[in-house]
Parts: structure tokens; sequence; C-alpha cells
């Protein structure tokens, strides 16, 4: 990015509420349904039918509201947005307009050198999903209508950030937000979790913001972030060679790693919102804001603190834990079998994760049941098998629904702990390698290493690597006098 200019970038996040009807029928939200099969008459927009608001959008969406600081507004109604599109039925789209449910709210966000920024959150609205439309290879568009009245949630942003890594750290803390209150599962590739991008550029201490695009069809996180640096490189680019910037609106392509004009970017006039005739504004009094209060999940930022406070863990374990609330639900039912915290944090950090991750799965679906990771633990810790025998259970518990101990006694993997029968396996072992201990007498201590791995091969790795090293740093050094 050229140093004489500044980037100005605000994000609209759209995220699907987790009910299971829809905003103002009752037909189903399910995702992956054959198309066009979860409709009915108030959401294809018959003519006569009338809406009724579901109570579920106004809880979930005044949950967020208040995670993320807002002013919950008593009052507020509902607006039809109009425009025209093979996918919308209805012709107007109800959302919230001049009268929103949530304002003046905001984030913090926290940098790799842990300095903190705040960022203002403008408004919190319902309003109902749109249908999809669907370009086939046969040059037709084909039209699914299911998503027609799917309750959404809009996050929009102060335009306060200045970089893609700093959108990215905004995205990531509301899709943090939402999944921890259970209202939204944040899936950007199934399109539950949706940013557009308003991106700006002026010169730097110009206090005048510049013409803004508008950039979509960004379904990942990585995708948000390269569409964001190629529009302020594009738009720098223009002004420097003395052009103007065009208010449009641009379509992000992943695969060319390039953005494309749309259409002219509208304006609020140019959708001709009017309040919503059929649904009655709606009230959140302080009784119900209360109730709704009360459903309030711990947040991420204070569960972080807690299991820092409460299990005294770094603070790197405590964010790596608390990225995602399955994650650290994960991590405090396993310390619910065993307490070393710090030990169960290691194995979940590089262990467990190492699987979801390269399966590219959910912790909920991880294989190995939390009580039975600490199970294993305790087998550790109480000496009954080894570490490096712990891993080879561990991977026969990602296979069988078994138990940790059930796999030790039918595999034969007990620890050897007696010292007598380790003094005996040590001894063979320096017997049969006269000239590595003529190597250790004579200085090469590195050979040390050596006696370990044959030992070790030698009790199939269920000597205790403790006992073993005592006891053969005492008879090699006896051997030197």
């Amino acid at each position: 990015m050229n140093e004489k200019y500044e980037a100005v970038i605000g994000l609209e996040v759209h995220a699907q509420l987790l009910t299971e009807s829809k905003a103002f029928c009752g037909c189903s939200t399910k995702f992956g349904n054959s198309p066009n099969s979860n409709v009915c008459p108030i959401c294809l927009g018959h003519p006569g039918v009338l809406p009724v608001l579901n109570k579920k959008v106004v809880e979930f969406t005044v949950l967020m509201g208040l995670a993320t600081n807002c002013t919950i507004n008593e009052k507020s109604i509902f607006a039809r947005k109009n425009y025209f599109y093979p996918d919308l039925p209805k012709g107007f789209q109800t959302s919230q307009y001049e009268e929103p449910i949530c304002e003046h709210g905001h984030v913090n966000i926290v940098f790799k050198d842990e300095s903190t920024k705040k960022i203002g959150i403008t408004r919190i609205h319902m309003e109902e999903d749109a249908g999809k439309s669907i370009h086939d290879q046969s040059y037709n568009t084909l039209v699914d209508v299911n998503r027609c009245g799917v309750p959404l949630m809009e996050i929009v942003s102060e335009p306060e950030m200045q970089s893609s890594t700093e959108a990215y750290l905004y995205l990531s803390k509301i899709k943090q937000i939402v999944q921890y209150l259970g209202i939204c599962d944040g899936n950007m590739e199934e399109g539950s979790l949706r940013c557009d991008a308003n991106v700006s550029v002026r010169l730097k201490g110009e206090k005048k913001l510049g013409t803004k695009t508008e950039i979509k069809n960004m379904n990942s996180f990585r995708n948000v972030e390269r569409a964001i640096n190629f529009e302020i490189d594009r738009q720098i680019e223009i002004l420097e060679e003395g052009g103007t910037i065009t208010q449009e609106t641009l379509l992000w392509d992943a695969d060319l790693n390039e953005a494309f004009s749309m259409r002219s970017k509208e304006e609020a006039h140019d959708y001709r919102y009017f309040p919503e005739p059929d649904l009655m504004p709606v009230i959140v009094n302080e009784e119900w804001k209360s109730e709704i209060a009360k459903q309030m999940h711990e947040l991420p930022d204070n569960r972080k603190e807690r299991l820092i406070t409460k299990y005294n863990l770094p603070k790197y374990d405590a964010e790596i834990l608390t990225q995602t609330k399955s994650v650290a639900d994960y991590y405090e039912k396993v310390i619910e079998t065993t307490d070393d915290y710090k030990f169960a944090s290691n194995w979940i950090m590089t262990d467990v994760l190492k699987v979801v991750n390269d399966e590219k799965i959910d912790i909920k679906d991880f294989s190995v049941h939390p009580e039975n990771l600490g199970e294993l633990l305790n087998l550790i810790k109480n000496g009954t098998i080894s570490g490096k025998i712990a891993k080879d259970v561990f991977q026969i518990m990602l296979k069988e629904n078994k138990k940790p101990s059930e796999i030790v006694k039918e595999k034969n993997l007990v620890q050897i702990t007696d010292s007598g029968e380790i003094e005996k396996i040590v001894e063979k072992i320096l017997n049969n390698n006269s000239n590595q201990v003529k190597q250790y007498i004579s200085g090469e201590e590195k050979v040390f290493g050596f006696f370990i791995g044959q030992i070790m091969k030698e009790t199939k790795g269920k000597a205790n690597p403790k006992a073993v090293n005592e006891l053969l740093k005492e008879k090699l050094e006896a051997l030197k006098k």
C-alpha cells in the first residue's frame, strides 16, 4: 500500500440465526434440503398472506446487541426494502431501516503485539434472507427460494478499520461472539455468515472520506483479506494516475484474485424504504430485555480470563482454547477427569487440535470423548504408561471407541516400573554393546541416547523413562571408575 494513502473500511456482516423456522412463517430453515421445498405462501409472497414475527429472532438479535455493548431500542420497526431480482419473489425484502433494534455498540480487537483497538458498531438489525440464483453450465439461471425468509441479523460496523488485518480480526471477533452465544454457526462456506466490505482510500491526514466501493461474494476469511487488499491497491492506482473512483458494487472472484464491477452502488433512496404495514412495531421493554439477558452465555474474553485465573494457564493457552466455544467446552470436560490443567491444555493444543484441523471437523465430532482423554492423561501421570505409549494408545482411541485403560490392558502396555527388572534389561544392553560402552567411557557421551533407544526397543517402549535414565547413568558412570 502506498504510504501517502490510508484505507477506510467498514464491514456489513450478515449472520443467519439458528432458529428452526423462518423469520415470518413456520417453514424450516434447514440447509441442504431439495430446492424450493422449504416454502409456503408467506415466504413466496402470495397475495393476502400475513407475516408473523418469530420471537426467537428478536431474542437472538438482542443477545448480540447486549454482547457488543449496544443500546437496545425499546421500539423498532420493520421496513420494506424494494428491489427486483429473480430470487426475491415478494419484490421486496423485509428489513429494518430508520429504527433498528440495536445501535451504538463496539467490540475490541487484539493484535499480535497485544495492543487493542475499539471498533464501533453502528447498528444491528433484523431482516430476512433472499433466495439463491444458480447459474449452471448451460448458461441458464435457476432459482432456489428455500432461503427466502430465513432470519438474518445484519451487523454494520463504523468505518473505522484501516487494513485488511483489522477487518480480519473484527470479523473473527464477530464470528466468535455469535458462536459463543449459540445464535449462528458462523459457517462462511455454507453462507450462514456473510460479509460485504465497504472500502475507500484517502490521503493521510485528510478528514473527508473517499468514494467507497462495496465488495461482495467473499466466502472465507482469507478471501475477505485478499479482496480488501486488492481493492485498496486498485483505488490507489486509479488516484495516482489522476482518475476518480466510481461508487459501485464489486464481485470478488477467488479463482482470479480479482474483483469485477457488478453494478453501480445503490443509495438508500434507490430501495424506496417504507414502514412494513403488515408487521407491528417490536417493543423490547426492560422486563423482556432482562429475561433475554439471562440467556447470555459466558463470552469469549470473560472465559479466557477465567481459564487464566482459575486454572493458572498461560495467556497463550487460554487464547487457543477459547477460540471456539466447543474447544473450550471440550477442555473443561477433560479437566473434570484429570487435575493437571496445563498437561491437558498441551495435549488438546497439539494432539487433539492437529486431528481436528487435519480432518476439518468441529471438535464436537471428534472421536475421543473428553473423559477418555482425561483418563489417558491420568495413566501417564500415575506411571501406568509412558508418554510414548500414550501416543500409541491415543491413535487406537481415534479409531476405536474404547477407554484407554481397556486398550492398555488388552495390548499389555503397562509400564515397567520395577527397578530390579529394569536393571536386568540395562545390564543386558550394556553387555551386548561393548563397543558403545567403550565409546562412552572414552568421553563420547552422545552414545547415551543409543542405549536409551536399545532399552526402549527391548521393552517395546514400556520401561519407565525416568527409571531407565537414572539406572543407565548409574551403571555407565560406575564403569568409568
